[in-house]
Protein backbone atom coordinates (compact mmCIF):
# COMPACT_ATOMS: atom_id res chain seq x y z
CA UNK A 1 0.00 0.00 0.00
CA UNK A 2 0.91 3.62 -0.50
CA UNK A 3 0.72 5.06 3.15
CA UNK A 4 0.79 9.15 3.70
CA UNK A 5 2.23 9.61 7.73
CA UNK A 6 1.89 13.14 8.75
CA UNK A 7 4.16 13.69 11.87
CA UNK A 8 6.50 10.85 10.69
CA UNK A 9 9.50 12.39 12.35
CA UNK A 10 7.79 12.40 15.46
CA UNK A 11 7.88 10.09 19.01
CA UNK A 12 5.46 7.29 17.24
CA UNK A 13 6.04 8.53 13.76
CA UNK A 14 9.15 6.94 13.44
CA UNK A 15 8.80 4.06 15.07
CA UNK A 16 5.40 3.73 12.62
CA UNK A 17 7.65 4.42 9.72
CA UNK A 18 10.12 1.77 10.69
CA UNK A 19 7.38 -0.72 10.88
CA UNK A 20 5.34 0.07 7.35
CA UNK A 21 8.51 -0.18 5.19
CA UNK A 22 9.82 -3.23 6.98
CA UNK A 23 6.34 -4.12 5.88
CA UNK A 24 6.89 -4.12 2.32
CA UNK A 25 4.58 -0.47 2.20
CA UNK A 26 5.49 2.44 0.39
CA UNK A 27 5.66 5.39 2.86
CA UNK A 28 5.11 9.05 1.63
CA UNK A 29 6.81 10.67 5.28
CA UNK A 30 5.51 14.59 6.08
CA UNK A 31 7.41 16.41 8.73
CA UNK A 32 8.34 20.03 9.55
CA UNK A 33 10.87 18.79 11.49
CA UNK A 34 10.62 22.08 14.25
CA UNK A 35 12.30 20.24 17.09
CA UNK A 36 15.12 19.61 14.64
CA UNK A 37 15.00 15.78 15.09
CA UNK A 38 18.00 14.14 12.67
CA UNK A 39 15.67 11.25 11.61
CA UNK A 40 15.16 8.81 8.86
CA UNK A 41 19.25 8.60 7.87
CA UNK A 42 18.82 4.82 7.41
CA UNK A 43 15.94 4.92 5.11
CA UNK A 44 17.12 7.36 2.21
CA UNK A 45 18.26 4.91 -0.03
CA UNK A 46 14.80 2.96 0.29
CA UNK A 47 12.99 3.08 -3.01
CA UNK A 48 9.85 3.23 -1.04
CA UNK A 49 10.57 5.91 1.37
CA UNK A 50 9.71 9.59 0.27
CA UNK A 51 10.40 12.71 2.38
CA UNK A 52 9.07 16.04 2.50
CA UNK A 53 9.82 18.67 4.94
CA UNK A 54 6.82 21.14 5.23
CA UNK A 55 3.86 22.51 7.78
CA UNK A 56 1.25 20.35 7.46
CA UNK A 57 -1.44 22.80 7.17
CA UNK A 58 0.18 23.58 3.19
CA UNK A 59 -2.00 21.20 1.99
CA UNK A 60 -0.74 22.34 -1.48
CA UNK A 61 2.68 20.90 -0.56
CA UNK A 62 1.58 17.84 -0.44
CA UNK A 63 -1.80 17.47 -2.56
CA UNK A 64 -0.58 14.67 -4.53
CA UNK A 65 0.60 12.62 -1.53
CA UNK A 66 -3.24 12.63 -0.39
CA UNK A 67 -4.25 11.74 -3.89
CA UNK A 68 -1.60 8.95 -4.37
CA UNK A 69 -2.00 6.86 -0.34
CA UNK A 70 -4.47 4.58 -0.27
CA UNK A 71 -4.20 5.26 3.80
CA UNK A 72 -3.92 8.49 5.35
CA UNK A 73 -2.46 8.62 9.14
CA UNK A 74 -2.54 12.47 10.46
CA UNK A 75 -0.31 12.10 13.50
CA UNK A 76 1.03 15.88 13.18
CA UNK A 77 0.09 17.50 16.07
CA UNK A 78 1.16 19.84 19.29
CA UNK A 79 1.07 16.90 21.79
CA UNK A 80 -0.11 17.05 25.60
CA UNK A 81 -2.04 19.63 27.55
CA UNK A 82 0.66 22.10 28.34
CA UNK A 83 2.07 22.94 25.03
CA UNK A 84 -1.58 23.42 23.32
CA UNK A 85 -2.38 25.19 26.50
CA UNK A 86 0.33 27.51 25.24
CA UNK A 87 0.07 27.68 22.30
CA UNK A 88 -4.34 27.07 22.00
CA UNK A 89 -4.68 28.56 18.10
CA UNK A 90 -1.59 26.93 16.42
CA UNK A 91 -2.91 23.39 18.16
CA UNK A 92 -6.51 24.12 16.99
CA UNK A 93 -5.04 24.87 13.51
CA UNK A 94 -2.66 22.07 13.31
CA UNK A 95 -4.40 19.47 15.64
CA UNK A 96 -8.44 19.83 14.30
CA UNK A 97 -8.47 22.13 11.29
CA UNK A 98 -5.47 20.62 9.19
CA UNK A 99 -6.96 17.57 9.51
CA UNK A 100 -10.31 18.44 8.75
CA UNK A 101 -9.52 20.33 5.36
CA UNK A 102 -7.08 17.13 4.69
CA UNK A 103 -10.22 15.06 4.65
CA UNK A 104 -12.23 17.14 1.87
CA UNK A 105 -9.33 16.09 -0.64
CA UNK A 106 -9.38 12.60 0.08
CA UNK A 107 -11.67 10.18 -1.35
CA UNK A 108 -13.87 7.44 0.61
CA UNK A 109 -11.88 4.61 -0.78
CA UNK A 110 -8.87 6.08 0.80
CA UNK A 111 -8.17 4.57 4.57
CA UNK A 112 -7.90 6.86 7.80
CA UNK A 113 -6.34 5.69 10.64
CA UNK A 114 -6.61 8.13 13.39
CA UNK A 115 -4.65 8.60 16.72
CA UNK A 116 -6.85 9.95 19.25
CA UNK A 117 -6.26 9.51 22.99
CA UNK A 118 -7.87 8.48 25.54
CA UNK A 119 -7.37 11.47 28.04
CA UNK A 120 -10.68 12.21 25.93
CA UNK A 121 -11.97 10.16 28.90
CA UNK A 122 -11.26 12.92 31.49
CA UNK A 123 -12.07 11.66 35.20
CA UNK A 124 -13.50 8.02 34.17
CA UNK A 125 -16.50 6.95 36.53
CA UNK A 126 -16.86 3.52 35.24
CA UNK A 127 -14.82 0.53 36.53
CA UNK A 128 -13.47 0.47 32.96
CA UNK A 129 -13.69 3.06 30.55
CA UNK A 130 -15.05 1.40 27.14
CA UNK A 131 -15.20 2.75 23.74
CA UNK A 132 -19.11 3.28 24.98
CA UNK A 133 -18.04 5.25 27.68
CA UNK A 134 -18.84 9.25 27.84
CA UNK A 135 -16.05 11.41 26.97
CA UNK A 136 -15.08 14.07 29.62
CA UNK A 137 -11.75 15.88 27.76
CA UNK A 138 -10.42 18.15 30.01
CA UNK A 139 -7.89 19.98 28.31
CA UNK A 140 -7.66 22.16 25.15
CA UNK A 141 -5.79 18.99 23.85
CA UNK A 142 -8.19 16.49 24.71
CA UNK A 143 -11.05 18.66 23.18
CA UNK A 144 -9.28 18.83 19.81
CA UNK A 145 -8.70 14.94 20.11
CA UNK A 146 -12.27 14.24 20.54
CA UNK A 147 -13.76 16.84 17.63
CA UNK A 148 -11.52 15.47 15.12
CA UNK A 149 -12.34 12.26 15.92
CA UNK A 150 -16.19 12.62 15.17
CA UNK A 151 -14.90 14.31 12.24
CA UNK A 152 -12.95 11.28 11.12
CA UNK A 153 -15.67 8.68 11.76
CA UNK A 154 -17.97 10.70 10.02
CA UNK A 155 -15.62 10.66 7.45
CA UNK A 156 -15.96 7.05 7.21
CA UNK A 157 -13.52 3.86 6.20
CA UNK A 158 -11.68 4.97 9.21
CA UNK A 159 -10.66 4.12 12.47
CA UNK A 160 -10.02 5.84 16.27
CA UNK A 161 -7.12 4.46 18.08
CA UNK A 162 -7.81 5.35 21.99
CA UNK A 163 -3.99 5.26 22.84
CA UNK A 164 -3.23 4.87 26.78
CA UNK A 165 0.02 7.18 27.69
CA UNK A 166 3.06 6.38 25.83
CA UNK A 167 6.25 5.27 27.23
CA UNK A 168 9.81 3.92 25.86
CA UNK A 169 12.88 5.09 23.94
CA UNK A 170 12.01 5.80 20.48
CA UNK A 171 14.19 7.92 17.62
CA UNK A 172 12.64 11.29 18.60
CA UNK A 173 12.58 11.07 22.20
CA UNK A 174 10.04 12.58 24.29
CA UNK A 175 10.51 13.33 28.37
CA UNK A 176 7.02 14.80 29.12
CA UNK A 177 5.23 11.44 29.00
CA UNK A 178 4.40 10.43 32.31
CA UNK A 179 6.79 7.09 32.60
CA UNK A 180 9.34 8.64 30.50
CA UNK A 181 9.45 11.71 32.89
CA UNK A 182 9.16 9.84 36.13
CA UNK A 183 12.46 7.73 34.86
CA UNK A 184 14.19 10.01 33.59
CA UNK A 185 13.84 11.82 37.38
CA UNK A 186 14.20 8.69 39.43
CA UNK A 187 17.87 8.12 37.52
CA UNK A 188 18.89 11.63 37.84
CA UNK A 189 17.92 12.78 40.82
CA UNK A 190 17.50 9.50 42.20
CA UNK A 191 14.21 10.90 44.74
CA UNK A 192 10.37 11.71 42.74
CA UNK A 193 8.23 14.38 44.68
CA UNK A 194 4.56 12.28 44.03
CA UNK A 195 1.62 14.46 44.36
CA UNK A 196 -1.75 13.57 43.87
CA UNK A 197 -0.02 9.80 43.40
CA UNK A 198 -3.39 7.85 43.21
CA UNK A 199 -4.74 9.32 39.88
CA UNK A 200 -4.68 6.18 37.65
CA UNK A 201 -3.36 5.95 33.93
CA UNK A 202 -3.17 3.33 31.38
CA UNK A 203 0.45 3.52 29.93
CA UNK A 204 1.32 1.59 26.34
CA UNK A 205 4.66 0.98 24.63
CA UNK A 206 5.24 3.49 22.08
CA UNK A 207 6.37 0.46 19.71
CA UNK A 208 3.12 -0.74 20.37
CA UNK A 209 1.48 1.87 19.58
CA UNK A 210 3.17 2.11 16.22
CA UNK A 211 2.35 -1.86 15.76
CA UNK A 212 -1.36 -1.39 15.65
CA UNK A 213 -1.62 0.41 12.04
CA UNK A 214 -0.14 -2.83 11.04
CA UNK A 215 -2.82 -4.76 12.82
CA UNK A 216 -5.53 -2.70 11.11
CA UNK A 217 -4.28 -2.64 7.80
CA UNK A 218 -3.92 -6.27 7.77
CA UNK A 219 -7.37 -6.64 8.94
CA UNK A 220 -9.14 -3.41 7.75
CA UNK A 221 -12.44 -5.44 6.19
CA UNK A 222 -13.14 -6.07 10.15
CA UNK A 223 -11.91 -3.39 11.68
CA UNK A 224 -12.65 -0.55 9.97
CA UNK A 225 -15.40 2.25 11.30
CA UNK A 226 -15.14 1.57 14.75
CA UNK A 227 -13.25 2.93 17.74
CA UNK A 228 -10.63 0.78 19.92
CA UNK A 229 -9.12 1.53 22.82
CA UNK A 230 -5.30 0.25 22.70
CA UNK A 231 -3.02 0.35 26.02
CA UNK A 232 -1.11 -2.44 27.80
CA UNK A 233 -3.82 -3.92 30.17
CA UNK A 234 -1.35 -5.06 32.96
CA UNK A 235 -0.40 -1.67 32.82
CA UNK A 236 -3.77 -0.28 34.52
CA UNK A 237 -2.02 1.41 37.62
CA UNK A 238 -1.86 4.51 39.48
CA UNK A 239 0.74 6.98 39.89
CA UNK A 240 2.11 5.55 42.67
CA UNK A 241 2.32 1.87 41.44
CA UNK A 242 4.42 3.03 38.85
CA UNK A 243 6.70 4.43 41.32
CA UNK A 244 7.14 1.01 42.40
CA UNK A 245 7.50 -0.19 39.25
CA UNK A 246 10.60 1.81 38.98
CA UNK A 247 12.27 1.32 41.83
CA UNK A 248 12.42 -2.13 40.39
CA UNK A 249 14.96 -1.25 37.82
CA UNK A 250 16.27 1.93 40.54
CA UNK A 251 16.15 0.67 43.72
CA UNK A 252 17.94 3.47 45.19
CA UNK A 253 15.00 5.71 43.97
CA UNK A 254 13.11 7.70 46.37
CA UNK A 255 9.71 8.94 46.69
CA UNK A 256 9.03 11.57 48.48
CA UNK A 257 4.56 12.79 49.37
CA UNK A 258 4.19 15.95 48.04
CA UNK A 259 0.80 17.34 49.80
CA UNK A 260 1.23 20.76 49.03
CA UNK A 261 1.21 20.24 44.97
CA UNK A 262 -1.53 19.83 42.40
CA UNK A 263 -1.59 17.25 39.46
CA UNK A 264 -2.57 19.84 36.75
CA UNK A 265 -3.35 16.98 34.66
CA UNK A 266 -6.79 15.78 36.29
CA UNK A 267 -7.16 12.46 34.41
CA UNK A 268 -8.13 9.39 36.64
CA UNK A 269 -9.56 6.35 34.81
CA UNK A 270 -9.06 2.58 34.17
CA UNK A 271 -8.84 1.70 30.42
CA UNK A 272 -10.41 -1.74 29.22
CA UNK A 273 -8.41 -2.75 25.98
CA UNK A 274 -11.26 -5.82 25.12
CA UNK A 275 -12.37 -4.50 22.13
CA UNK A 276 -8.86 -4.28 20.62
CA UNK A 277 -7.34 -7.53 22.12
CA UNK A 278 -10.64 -9.06 20.66
CA UNK A 279 -9.56 -8.32 17.03
CA UNK A 280 -6.08 -10.64 17.84
CA UNK A 281 -4.38 -7.45 18.78
CA UNK A 282 -1.59 -8.33 22.24
CA UNK A 283 0.98 -6.19 22.95
CA UNK A 284 4.63 -7.17 22.89
CA UNK A 285 6.25 -4.65 25.02
CA UNK A 286 5.59 -4.62 29.00
CA UNK A 287 6.07 -1.84 31.38
CA UNK A 288 9.78 -3.09 32.44
CA UNK A 289 10.82 -3.62 29.09
CA UNK A 290 10.23 0.42 28.60
CA UNK A 291 11.63 1.15 31.71
CA UNK A 292 14.62 -0.80 31.26
CA UNK A 293 15.65 0.63 27.48
CA UNK A 294 14.69 3.67 28.87
CA UNK A 295 17.48 3.42 31.77
CA UNK A 296 20.02 2.49 28.49
CA UNK A 297 19.21 5.14 26.38
CA UNK A 298 19.20 8.05 29.23
CA UNK A 299 23.04 7.33 29.03
CA UNK A 300 22.78 9.47 26.14
CA UNK A 301 21.35 12.48 28.31
CA UNK A 302 19.31 14.95 26.34
CA UNK A 303 19.45 18.16 24.55
CA UNK A 304 16.96 21.25 23.69
CA UNK A 305 15.82 18.93 20.52
CA UNK A 306 14.26 16.53 22.93
CA UNK A 307 11.87 19.63 24.12
CA UNK A 308 8.07 18.78 23.28
CA UNK A 309 7.58 23.09 23.70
Amino acid sequence: MKILVTGAAGYKGTQLVDLLLAAGHEVFALDDFRYNQKVFQGHLRNSKFHLKKTDVRNHSAYQEWLKQADAFIPLACLTGAPVCEKFTDLATAINHQAIVDALKLLSKNQAVLFPMTNSGYGVGGEAHCDEKSPLRPLSHYARLKVETEKAILDHGNSVSFRFATLFGASYRMRYDLLVNDFMWKAQTDKEIHLFEGHFRRNFLHVADAARVYLHALDNWGSIQNEIYNVGLTAANMTKLELCREIQKVIPDLKITDNHDMKDPDKRDYVISNAKIEATGFSCKYTLQDGLKELKDIFVLGRTTEDSNQ
